[in-house]
């Protein structure tokens, strides 16, 4: 059963604010806000993985030069 509580909301400069409780607090730095209707909906940002930041970027449409990648000799033994 999801609790309900009535937070205090405020002006921070230009921006209205709301206080969160403790028992609503959010781990990490940043969250997520959307609104559903005349809801707003907060949740934590998820640390974004290295396949998630790949798939957002685009493919590059260049040639790149060929460039000589020579095998390194192998470093005799001591």
């Amino acid at each position: 059963m999801t609790e309900h509580r009535r937070v205090s909301l405020f002006r921070n400069g230009r921006n209205q604010a709301v206080r969160i409780p403790v028992e609503f607090e959010l781990p990490g730095r940043e969250a997520i806000m959307h609104r559903e209707g005349d809801r707003l909906v907060i949740e934590p940002a998820r640390k974004r993985g290295l396949l998630a930041l790949l798939k957002t970027m685009k493919p590059l449409d260049e040639e790149f030069p060929d460039i000589e990648d020579p095998v390194p000799e192998p470093e005799p033994p001591l």
